[in-house]
């Protein structure tokens, strides 16, 4: 029968074509399909075969699609895709629980104001816990995680909950003293953001006087400023609400943007591709 041969092509076959095209290696879809470089090369072996035509070129140490190839992926994609949305849809089981892993400055100053959107957003319970963001060990049991740095993950869903600027901001009362902003105390805080030595390198401010407090979390040097302790190098998105509360204030205009910031990440085991949608418009919005 005409067209036969491409009936019932086993969905194996097209998951490793899709995955080796897409990671240009055999080598490296075997490691995500949890397969070997073999079995890999064997059942594109089997599906080219079945086509009729050759999906890959391959060479010495690497591979390429062929035109047939390149020109039929895009189909395979759409289709595996659409593949994997109607089963989630339709036999997915709702998580009614959610584990968000993040900083302590995370969850008071950026969740904190966005609970309310964030429980009708997920519809159940969500149970917070702290980490230290620049930690690598692995968190197997969190559903999502929150980490700051340049989005350079190998999970599914990623999307920053920001853009990071910085700033000096202080309270009003200090800056009412009849003495520059640039001789007041200066609060630091360790950790991966810019300091107080890029700012003075950026804008041309004395390094001194040196910060007499420095922090490991921000929420804790941010509490200090608005004591009136000192002047702090703040993110202006986790300080906003001091900023409109008039708790805070900036000094000038001029700010430090930053190429990392914090991410929510997650892997597509973990969620659904409709709970990362609620949960990322959640915390990303303003």
């Amino acid at each position: 029968m005409a067209g036969s041969s491409f009936d019932n092509l086993p969905l194996e076959w097209i998951r490793a074509f899709e995955a080796a095209a897409r990671m240009g290696s055999f080598t490296a879809a075997a490691v995500e399909t949890g397969l070997t470089q073999s079995a890999i090369s064997q059942r594109i072996g089997h599906l080219e075969r079945r086509l009729g035509t050759r999906l890959f070129v391959r060479q010495a140490r690497s591979i390429a699609l062929t035109v047939e190839g390149d020109a039929w992926l895009p189909h395979v994609r759409t289709a595996l895709e659409s593949l994997r949305e109607s089963s989630e849809a339709l036999f997915g089981v709702a998580r009614d629980r959610l584990t968000i892993s993040a900083s302590t400055s995370v969850i008071d100053l950026w969740i904190t104001p966005r609970l309310d959107r964030l429980t009708q957003a997920i519809g159940g319970q969500i149970t917070f816990r702290t980490m230290v963001l620049s930690t690598d060990a692995p968190h197997d049991d969190d559903t999502v995680r929150i980490r700051y740095g340049t989005g350079d993950w190998p999970q599914t869903y990623k999307q920053p909950l920001f853009s990071e600027v910085m700033a000096p901001v202080a309270a009003p009362a200090l800056l009412h003293k009849d003495e520059a902003w640039q001789d007041l105390p200066r609060i630091a805080v360790s950790g991966p953001r810019p300091g107080w030595t890029e700012w003075c390198a950026l804008t041309g401010t004395p390094t001194v006087p040196i910060p007499v407090l420095r922090f490991d979390t921000f929420a804790s040097a941010l509490a200090a400023a608005r004591a009136g302790r000192g002047v702090l190098l703040a993110s202006l998105p986790l300080c906003a609400a001091d900023l409109s509360s008039g708790t805070l204030a900036r000094i000038g205009d001029a700010t430090l943007p930053h190429h990392a910031t914090y991410w929510l990440i997650a892997s597509k085991e973990r969620l659904s591709r409709t709970q990362w949608g609620a949960l990322s418009g959640a915390l990303t919005l303003r």
